[in-house]
């Protein structure tokens, strides 16, 4: 146990080291796209909170997405708020929109939910193009450029700043994750997904756990969303369509929707698998991510995460397997 855990602690610590470093070896363009490598993560984190703890289909937080880069934009173009004030507040929209949309979800279930919030991913655009002057109709909001600190400033370029800021928010939400799903909250909203009616009877509150996590869980969407108006410097009614929905559900349901490294992995195909697709054809990011969910449905049920954890548990098993005979 003592071991595993040791193991644990030795990856996270690796991970994070080479995401410290990397920046220092790669283009500034390269810190740009993990960026949103980073920001969707957390998005991502989000649906594993909601889908893979709790069992509960989102295909609408684009919208969430939208609420966050809403909230930066206009904050800083009509308020002249800076962005470390604006971020928690873009998590805090979100999180309450979540919660109401976690009251309302109550009522529904498995497809029927997957529907509804699939309306809300379609309906946000062209309500955010209704409200022309708040929101600039299909012109969108133009943020001011991010601007490194006083005693960074030449040290580090704009898009490192924005790749730090990410990559330690990414890490705290990470951890307080791990954390949260590994307490009474945690085992409530697992017991929930697993039988709800076996959870009720031993005392769990299904309308509280199941708001709970659709709060949580827009939350992190609203931080992703903000992050990436930021990073654009530029937020639009088109860049919160259905197919921002959909790619995050591909990217948590490809990475893995039982492991939280699964949202690391899911932010990676997010961000990289749509260049890929188009240096092939223009058209083709629709069909492979449609083709990549039939095969990992079919080969890979747990995702990417689940399948490279249990290859080096395997891979841990033999070894002391090995270490036992000699």
């Amino acid at each position: 146990m003592r071991d595993e855990r040791v193991r644990r602690y030795g990856s996270v610590a690796l991970v994070a080291l080479l995401i410290a470093v990397l920046p220092h070896f790669i283009p500034s363009y390269g810190a740009f796209e993990l960026t949103y490598v980073g920001a969707y993560a957390i998005g991502i984190l989000g649906l594993i909170v909601l889908t893979g703890a709790s069992g509960q289909i989102s295909l609408g937080h684009g919208a969430f997405f939208a609420i966050g880069g809403y909230t930066v934009a206009l904050l800083g173009q009509k308020l002249g708020v800076p962005y470390w004030i604006s971020l928690p507040l873009a998590a805090l929209a979100s999180g309450v929109v979540g919660l109401g949309l976690g009251l309302v979800a109550l009522r529904l279930e498995g497809i029927y939910l997957a529907l509804a919030t699939f309306a809300l991913a379609v309906a946000t655009p062209s309500t955010l193009k209704h409200f022309k002057a708040l929101t600039g109709g299909s012109q969108g909001v133009v943020l001011s450029p991010l601007a490194v600190p006083g005693p960074l400033h030449g040290l580090i370029t704009p898009e490192q700043w924005l790749y730090y800021v990410t990559w330690t928010l990414a890490g705290v939400f990470f951890f307080a994750t791990s954390l949260a799903l590994h307490s009474r909250l945690g085992r409530a909203l697992h017991a929930l997904r697993d039988n709800e009616i076996a959870a009720v009877s031993f005392g769990v509150n299904p309308h509280r756990y199941k708001t709970i996590a659709f709060g949580w869980s827009a939350a992190y969407a609203g931080v992703a969303g903000a992050i990436v108006a930021i990073a654009t410097a530029y937020a639009s009614p088109d860049a919160y369509g259905i197919a921002l929905s959909l790619a995050l559900v591909t990217g948590a349901v490809l990475g893995g929707l039982d492991t939280l490294w699964g949202a690391l992995i899911g932010g990676v195909i997010v961000e990289f698998l749509p260049l890929w697709a188009q240096n092939i054809n223009p058209a083709a990011p629709s069909v492979i991510y449609g083709i990549a969910l039939i095969l990992f449905t079919i080969f890979l049920p747990g995702g990417i995460g689940r399948a490279l954890q249990s290859a080096l548990n395997s891979l841990r098993l033999r070894g002391g397997n090995q270490h036992a005979r000699s």
